[in-house]
């Protein structure tokens, strides 16, 4: 588990109406992390924000994250409804 991960999470349930729901998955490839994040439904537009401004917030969050530990993270928002 690394700390990109860690952070998203964080954030995730800090921003979300249903911490509960909230499901982060991680691959590792190389020197790359990707970080797949899922809520409920409803809780989707929270994380992306107006314009996507939250979303890119916790995309650079995960990115200085992962720098620390030597990678580098995408973090991918998926709907839990899809």
């Amino acid at each position: 588990m690394s700390r990109a991960r860690d952070v998203v999470e964080v954030v995730a349930r800090a921003l979300v109406e249903h911490p509960e729901d909230v499901g982060v998955v991680e691959t590792e490839r190389r020197d790359r992390t990707r970080v797949e994040l899922t809520t409920a439904s409803g809780d989707l537009g929270k994380l992306i924000g107006r314009q996507g401004r939250t979303a890119n917030a916790v995309r650079a969050l995960a990115e200085a994250a992962a720098q620390l530990d030597g990678l580098h993270a995408h973090v991918d928002f998926v709907d839990d409804a899809e």
